[in-house]
């Protein structure tokens, strides 16, 4: 697929200079929503919920359930206007993002915590809702595949890493990549040997049966496939990319760093 490339290592860093000590409080917080894809929510929420002297919480327009794109019922902890200042925010992605595009009381929200966030994490298309906010525009990012094309419409200087890092923002590609995004920031925060015991705790050493997890690497029909599966959520995303762009005033598209 066009504009796709290999991945590049990442190295994990500890940087005393951005860690914050364990003696300080984290409050984090993670965006709940209809059709959203679970794992983008609790694969981070697996890693940072272990930080040491973290609360980490569960973020949603009202109370009322939620359900998955594959219809696993969430809860939420909080409403959204009971927030207090996150200094962690983690936003997800799934089929759902789209209906929140032009939701300004989601993306008032965003805006709002992202400014006094210490960190702001995005998984898959939750970089697409962060767009739709005007907050991405300048950075490097990244997100699931299939919407990749569409970062340039919100300004987003594209980068093809699963993980990428512009400041204190941390991008995840697709879906299991927040698994490794919130390593990164698990390092970050609370330094490399507690990231590498929450990694022990969770068993964490992925050794995939298949290599199919990305475009150069899954076979020409199976890319295919999941192309005409998504293409129709993929077209809609696209005619919205446009008009926030327009919205926005967003008239140069990045290349691929």
């Amino acid at each position: 697929m066009a504009g796709l490339t290999a991945p590049r290592l990442v190295t994990l860093r500890q940087d005393e200079d951005v860690m914050i000590p364990e003696n300080v409080h984290l409050n984090i917080g993670s965006l709940l929503f209809e059709d959203l894809d679970q794992i983008d929510l609790t694969g981070a929420f697996e890693v940072l919920s272990r930080l040491p002297n973290a609360t980490h919480r569960i973020y949603a327009k009202s109370m009322d359930p939620v359900r998955d794109v594959m219809g696993l019922r969430i809860v939420p902890d909080v409403t959204l206007a009971e927030a207090p200042q996150l200094d962690i925010l983690h936003v997800p992605g799934g089929p759902g993002q789209q209906a929140l595009m032009e939701d300004e009381e989601v993306l008032g929200w965003l805006r709002s915590q992202a400014e006094g966030a210490k960190k702001v994490l995005s998984v898959c298309t939750g970089a697409l809702l962060f767009g739709g906010a005007g907050l991405i525009q300048g950075k490097r990012a990244t997100t699931h595949w299939a919407s990749f094309h569409l970062l340039p419409w919100f300004g987003a200087i594209p980068v093809d890493d699963r993980v990428v890092v512009d400041g204190n923002w941390i991008f995840a590609a697709g879906a299991t990549s927040g698994i490794d995004a919130a390593f990164h920031l698990a390092a970050e925060l609370r330094g490399v040997p507690a990231a590498h015991l929450i990694q022990l705790e969770i068993a964490y050493a992925p050794e995939p049966p298949f290599q199919s997890g990305r475009p150069h690497t899954a076979p020409p029909e199976i890319v295919e496939a999941g192309r005409r599966n998504s293409a129709e959520l993929i077209a809609r995303r696209e005619v919205t990319a446009r008009r926030v762009a327009a919205r926005l005033g967003v008239s140069r598209v990045h290349e691929r760093a």
